[in-house]
């Protein structure tokens, strides 16, 4: 099991924060973020109000990216250090991967996520890749509720969607998604573009060319092994997920955009809806699992109930229901969130006074994230794995009759014995069939 590991990113000003006068209310402090609210500062101590005036989030990272002359500036190879080779050291391990951005518009989403495609492009990028390695990608756009192939060419004057479904043990998937296949690095970084070209945009009041959809990029990456001397695929994918903004739609500035704001306000609402249920129901799990732990010491003075929980509230308590289907993207996210994958959220906020709210949400959301616990495993082959464990029974059964061999024999040992010794006799029947199918 894993916690979703939590980064918030506070970009510069902005140009227009500048012109009208913004003010810097948010602050880093190691792996503290700290957000002041001017309101209530400027006050009378004490005065009709008794809200705090700095609240304080604890995070896995927070970067500084507000001065580059600060000295705790964090550049965006900074951020590529720590995030971006925990992404591909873990799908390298054969781990699924999810990372996602989320703020509201103009907070830095995009480029946090995907920064300058040409800075990441080196030498050895151009080199094909090793025979073992085989990669594919695809790119889609979540937008009003619809999901559209960004890397598909179709007739503009005819908008269509594709099918999200569930595979019962894949989980969700697009129906009809195209999948490129790759050679070398180069190549994932022109699909990216050309997807991101392809990418539905409109003017906002906060700024001129935001995103108005959410997109996933995966990256599906699989790798030839050697395990048990048995010919194996080890399969990961990374899913790298830049949501539309996360501020309310300004009614009087977009009446052309109701839709669409509804609907980008209805996706990250069940989102939040999401992750705060994970995060109680994770939370809810650990309170269970430690007053089990408490009990079972024997001096705890619990009673322990037939059942082995605790008589008491606590362990018994069932878990909340999760809506992942009231939206495409959590739907699409099911796996990425409390399922099958290491998952990483960037939350990037503005420092200026004037998107306290945002930046305040922003923050709650983030601080939500960080109670959800996935559980990761490596994705290999069945049959390699079904070959492993029943080697390490082997291993125990035999370990076990050696025990009993160096006893002296009852009558009650011996057919133990003669039990352990079949046992271990249909293990390495099935291992050699299984072994004769790889």
């Amino acid at each position: 099991m894993a916690n979703v590991r939590v980064a918030v990113r506070v970009r510069p000003l902005s140009k227009r924060e500048i012109k009208e006068g913004g003010r810097i209310i948010v602050e880093v402090d190691g792996n503290v973020a700290k957000i002041r609210n001017l309101k209530v500062d400027s006050r009378p101590d004490g005065f009709g109000d008794f809200r705090e005036k700095i609240v304080a989030f604890g995070f896995d990272y927070c970067y500084w990216s507000v001065n580059p002359e600060d000295p705790q500036y964090a550049s965006q190879d900074v951020v590529f250090q720590d995030l971006g080779t925990e992404v591909l050291s873990g799908a390298a391990k054969g781990y699924n991967i999810c990372l996602f951005a989320y703020g509201q518009t103009g907070s830095g989403k995009t480029y946090t996520m995907l920064g300058t495609p040409g800075l990441f492009i080196r030498e050895e990028d151009y080199a094909p890749l090793p025979s073992s390695c085989r990669i594919k990608v695809s790119f889609l756009e979540i937008y009003n509720e619809r999901v559209r192939d960004l890397l598909k060419q179709s007739d503009k004057k005819k908008s269509y969607s594709l099918r999200v479904r569930e595979h019962p043990e894949l989980g969700p998937y697009v129906q009809g998604l195209s999948q490129h296949v790759v050679t070398n690095y180069k190549q994932v970084i022109q699909l990216l573009e050309e997807g991101i070209a392809n990418r539905i945009t409109a003017a906002t009041h906060i700024h001129e060319a935001s995103s108005r959809s959410h997109a996933i990029f995966t990256i599906y990456y699989t790798q030839a092994v050697l395990e048990n001397n048995l010919p194996s695929e080890i399969a990961s994918k990374i899913n790298l997920v830049d949501l539309a903004g996360s501020e309310r739609a300004d009614p009087s500035y977009c009446k052309d955009r109701i839709t669409e704001g509804a609907n980008i306000n209805k996706s990250l609402v069940t989102l939040g809806i999401v992750i705060s249920t994970l995060a109680q129901n994770s939370q809810a799990f650990s309170s269970c699992q430690s007053l089990n732990s408490a009990a079972s010491d024997g001096d705890s003075g619990i009673p322990s109930s037939p059942s082995g929980t605790s008589s008491g509230a606590g362990p018994s308590r069932r878990q909340s229901y999760i809506p992942y289907r009231d939206s495409v993207l959590t739907w699409l996210l099911k796996d990425s969130l409390g399922g099958n994958s290491k998952t990483i959220m960037v939350a990037t906020v503005s420092p200026a006074h004037t998107s306290y709210s945002e930046t305040m949400s922003t923050l709650r959301y983030a601080s939500n994230a960080k109670h959800i616990i996935n559980k990761p495993r490596v994705n290999e082959d069945a049959n390699v794995k079904l070959i492993r464990e029943l080697r390490e029974e082997i291993r125990r059964l035999k370990a076990m009759l050696l025990n009993f061999e160096l006893r002296n024999f009852s009558p009650l040992n011996e057919e133990k014995d003669e039990n352990l010794k079949e046992l271990v006799l249909q293990n390495e029947l099935k291992v050699g069939i299984l072994g004769g199918h790889s």
